[in-house]
Protein backbone atom coordinates (compact mmCIF):
# COMPACT_ATOMS: atom_id res chain seq x y z
CA UNK A 1 0.00 0.00 0.00
CA UNK A 2 3.02 2.32 0.32
CA UNK A 3 6.16 2.93 -1.68
CA UNK A 4 9.65 2.40 -0.33
CA UNK A 5 11.35 5.77 -0.70
CA UNK A 6 15.05 6.17 -1.33
CA UNK A 7 17.06 9.41 -1.57
CA UNK A 8 17.09 10.87 -5.07
CA UNK A 9 15.58 13.53 -7.28
CA UNK A 10 13.17 13.95 -10.16
CA UNK A 11 10.16 12.19 -8.65
CA UNK A 12 7.44 13.87 -6.61
CA UNK A 13 5.95 11.62 -3.91
CA UNK A 14 2.84 12.62 -2.03
CA UNK A 15 4.24 12.23 1.48
CA UNK A 16 5.41 9.42 3.70
CA UNK A 17 1.84 8.79 4.90
CA UNK A 18 0.47 8.52 1.35
CA UNK A 19 -1.24 11.89 1.34
CA UNK A 20 -0.29 15.53 1.16
CA UNK A 21 -1.79 18.86 0.13
CA UNK A 22 -2.97 19.54 -3.39
CA UNK A 23 -0.24 21.12 -5.52
CA UNK A 24 -1.05 24.07 -7.77
CA UNK A 25 1.18 25.69 -10.35
CA UNK A 26 1.91 29.39 -9.94
CA UNK A 27 1.39 29.84 -13.67
CA UNK A 28 -2.15 29.94 -15.02
CA UNK A 29 -3.14 28.48 -18.36
CA UNK A 30 -5.83 28.58 -21.01
CA UNK A 31 -5.53 25.94 -23.75
CA UNK A 32 -3.05 23.36 -22.61
CA UNK A 33 -1.21 20.18 -23.56
CA UNK A 34 -0.10 18.07 -20.59
CA UNK A 35 2.15 15.01 -20.42
CA UNK A 36 2.04 13.34 -17.03
CA UNK A 37 3.77 10.18 -15.82
CA UNK A 38 2.57 8.59 -12.61
CA UNK A 39 2.83 5.48 -10.47
CA UNK A 40 0.16 4.62 -7.92
CA UNK A 41 -0.19 1.89 -5.34
CA UNK A 42 -3.09 -0.53 -4.96
CA UNK A 43 -6.45 1.16 -4.30
CA UNK A 44 -4.95 4.66 -4.55
CA UNK A 45 -6.92 7.53 -6.03
CA UNK A 46 -5.87 10.97 -7.26
CA UNK A 47 -6.41 13.33 -10.14
CA UNK A 48 -5.06 16.10 -12.31
CA UNK A 49 -7.21 19.22 -12.69
CA UNK A 50 -6.83 21.43 -15.75
CA UNK A 51 -7.37 25.07 -14.75
CA UNK A 52 -7.96 23.73 -11.21
CA UNK A 53 -11.49 22.89 -12.38
CA UNK A 54 -11.69 19.94 -14.79
CA UNK A 55 -10.44 16.59 -13.45
CA UNK A 56 -8.95 13.62 -15.21
CA UNK A 57 -9.01 10.80 -12.68
CA UNK A 58 -5.83 8.95 -11.68
CA UNK A 59 -6.52 5.76 -9.73
CA UNK A 60 -5.91 2.05 -9.49
CA UNK A 61 -8.43 0.62 -11.94
CA UNK A 62 -6.27 -2.10 -13.52
CA UNK A 63 -8.81 -4.88 -12.95
CA UNK A 64 -11.97 -2.75 -13.10
CA UNK A 65 -14.23 -3.84 -15.93
CA UNK A 66 -16.89 -1.14 -15.58
CA UNK A 67 -17.39 1.20 -12.66
CA UNK A 68 -21.01 1.94 -11.74
CA UNK A 69 -20.10 5.65 -11.50
CA UNK A 70 -18.98 6.89 -14.93
CA UNK A 71 -15.73 8.82 -14.83
CA UNK A 72 -14.33 7.29 -11.65
CA UNK A 73 -11.90 4.97 -13.48
CA UNK A 74 -8.31 5.93 -14.28
CA UNK A 75 -8.31 8.45 -17.17
CA UNK A 76 -12.02 9.02 -16.58
CA UNK A 77 -13.42 12.54 -16.71
CA UNK A 78 -14.67 13.05 -13.19
CA UNK A 79 -18.41 13.82 -12.87
CA UNK A 80 -20.06 17.09 -11.94
CA UNK A 81 -22.41 17.45 -8.97
CA UNK A 82 -25.84 19.09 -9.19
CA UNK A 83 -27.80 20.94 -6.47
CA UNK A 84 -29.38 17.64 -5.33
CA UNK A 85 -25.87 16.18 -4.84
CA UNK A 86 -26.34 13.83 -7.81
CA UNK A 87 -23.41 13.12 -10.11
CA UNK A 88 -23.74 13.77 -13.85
CA UNK A 89 -21.59 14.28 -16.95
CA UNK A 90 -18.95 11.79 -15.75
CA UNK A 91 -17.26 10.05 -18.65
CA UNK A 92 -15.55 6.67 -18.43
CA UNK A 93 -12.60 5.99 -20.75
CA UNK A 94 -13.34 4.12 -24.00
CA UNK A 95 -10.96 1.37 -22.92
CA UNK A 96 -9.31 0.44 -19.65
CA UNK A 97 -5.64 1.07 -20.44
CA UNK A 98 -4.53 0.91 -16.81
CA UNK A 99 -1.35 -0.86 -15.80
CA UNK A 100 -1.14 -2.82 -12.53
CA UNK A 101 -0.45 -0.89 -9.31
CA UNK A 102 3.25 -0.01 -9.01
CA UNK A 103 3.78 0.29 -12.77
CA UNK A 104 4.58 3.65 -14.37
CA UNK A 105 1.78 5.04 -16.54
CA UNK A 106 1.22 8.08 -18.71
CA UNK A 107 -1.50 10.56 -19.58
CA UNK A 108 -1.36 12.93 -22.52
CA UNK A 109 -4.08 15.56 -22.46
CA UNK A 110 -5.02 18.18 -25.03
CA UNK A 111 -7.40 20.64 -23.39
CA UNK A 112 -9.29 23.67 -24.67
CA UNK A 113 -10.33 26.24 -22.09
CA UNK A 114 -13.86 27.65 -22.03
CA UNK A 115 -14.36 30.73 -24.16
CA UNK A 116 -15.78 34.07 -23.00
CA UNK A 117 -16.77 37.23 -24.84
CA UNK A 118 -15.53 40.70 -23.90
CA UNK A 119 -18.39 41.04 -21.38
CA UNK A 120 -17.41 37.82 -19.60
CA UNK A 121 -20.32 35.76 -20.96
CA UNK A 122 -19.36 32.17 -21.73
CA UNK A 123 -19.47 31.46 -25.45
CA UNK A 124 -17.94 27.98 -25.52
CA UNK A 125 -17.55 25.07 -23.12
CA UNK A 126 -14.27 23.64 -21.89
CA UNK A 127 -13.26 20.63 -23.96
CA UNK A 128 -10.98 17.65 -23.60
CA UNK A 129 -9.87 17.55 -27.22
CA UNK A 130 -7.97 14.31 -26.64
CA UNK A 131 -6.93 12.19 -23.67
CA UNK A 132 -4.44 9.38 -24.24
CA UNK A 133 -3.77 6.88 -21.44
CA UNK A 134 -0.76 4.59 -21.89
CA UNK A 135 -0.91 5.06 -25.66
CA UNK A 136 -4.67 4.46 -26.00
CA UNK A 137 -7.04 7.26 -27.04
CA UNK A 138 -9.68 7.18 -24.29
CA UNK A 139 -11.53 10.49 -24.95
CA UNK A 140 -11.93 12.80 -27.94
CA UNK A 141 -13.86 16.07 -28.20
CA UNK A 142 -15.66 15.84 -24.85
CA UNK A 143 -17.22 19.12 -23.74
CA UNK A 144 -17.82 19.95 -20.09
CA UNK A 145 -20.57 22.39 -19.18
CA UNK A 146 -18.79 23.38 -15.95
CA UNK A 147 -16.21 22.37 -13.35
CA UNK A 148 -16.09 18.75 -12.23
CA UNK A 149 -16.83 17.65 -8.68
CA UNK A 150 -14.21 18.62 -6.05
CA UNK A 151 -12.77 21.35 -8.28
CA UNK A 152 -10.72 24.05 -6.57
CA UNK A 153 -13.29 26.62 -7.78
CA UNK A 154 -16.91 26.06 -8.80
CA UNK A 155 -17.01 28.98 -11.24
CA UNK A 156 -15.48 29.01 -14.70
CA UNK A 157 -12.76 31.40 -15.83
CA UNK A 158 -10.59 31.93 -18.89
CA UNK A 159 -7.36 30.88 -17.08
CA UNK A 160 -6.37 28.67 -14.16
CA UNK A 161 -3.52 26.62 -12.70
CA UNK A 162 -2.72 22.96 -13.08
CA UNK A 163 -3.63 21.12 -9.86
CA UNK A 164 -2.29 17.75 -8.75
CA UNK A 165 -4.50 16.12 -6.11
CA UNK A 166 -2.51 14.72 -3.21
CA UNK A 167 -4.85 13.27 -0.62
CA UNK A 168 -6.21 9.83 -1.54
CA UNK A 169 -3.32 7.36 -1.17
CA UNK A 170 0.25 6.84 -2.36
Amino acid sequence: ARFTLLPGSGVLVNGTQGKTVNLLTKAEYEDLEVHLEFCISKRSDSGVYLMGRYEVQICDSHSVTNNKYPGIECAGLYPRLNAQQEEYEGRSPRVNASQPPGAWQSLDIVFRAPRFDTNGKKTGNAQFVKVVHNGWIVHEHVELTGPTRAARWDHEAHVGPLLLQGEHGP
